[in-house]
């Protein structure tokens, strides 16, 4: 038997560990005034329900994340946005036919410029607005919740 110990597993650069798939993703929290864009997604949650999320999807090769971000806004809200600043990104692992995934999520600050929320696409049962502040409360996952606070954050410095 060897008295060595067993070492850490080894990470990637980009923050899973070796060996396991990585995906990019980028999204915004869309304002104007005190407001935000929420989505209903189609897709469930692992559980079936529904969540309540912001606007965001995969990075497509030759895009760059603040790209994808506006792109995904359009597709998935119906409204043409400008980026005001990055938030900060979102890291998570899932489970996928038995592979573990690590998946990054860049999310950006965006003010609103024109359109409407008819105009989603099929991937989106609803998009409304919704006061910021409450968005930060009633988004279904953790890290959505920490760029709506960090959204709030940067449109009311005082918080």
């Amino acid at each position: 038997m060897s008295s060595r110990t067993p070492r850490a597993k080894r990470r990637s650069p980009r923050g899973g560990r070796r060996g396991d798939e990585q995906e990019r993703s980028a999204g915004g929290i869309v304002v104007r005034g005190d407001e935000a864009i929420v989505i209903v997604p189609t897709r469930r949650g692992a559980q079936g329900q529904k969540v309540l999320a912001l606007p965001k999807g995969h990075v497509d090769p030759g895009e760059t994340p603040d790209q994808t971000a506006l792109r995904e806004v359009r597709e998935e809200t119906g409204v043409d946005a400008r980026i005001v600043e990055k938030l900060g990104d979102v890291r998570y692992f899932y489970q996928r036919g038995g592979k573990r995934i690590f998946k990054r999520v860049t999310f950006y600050l965006l003010a609103y410029r024109e359109g409407s929320l008819e105009d989603h696409d099929d991937e989106v049962e609803e998009a409304r607005w919704m006061p910021l502040a409450e968005a930060v409360e009633a988004l279904s996952y953790d890290g959505e919740r920490e760029m709506a606070e960090r959204a709030l954050s940067a449109i009311v410095p005082d918080r």
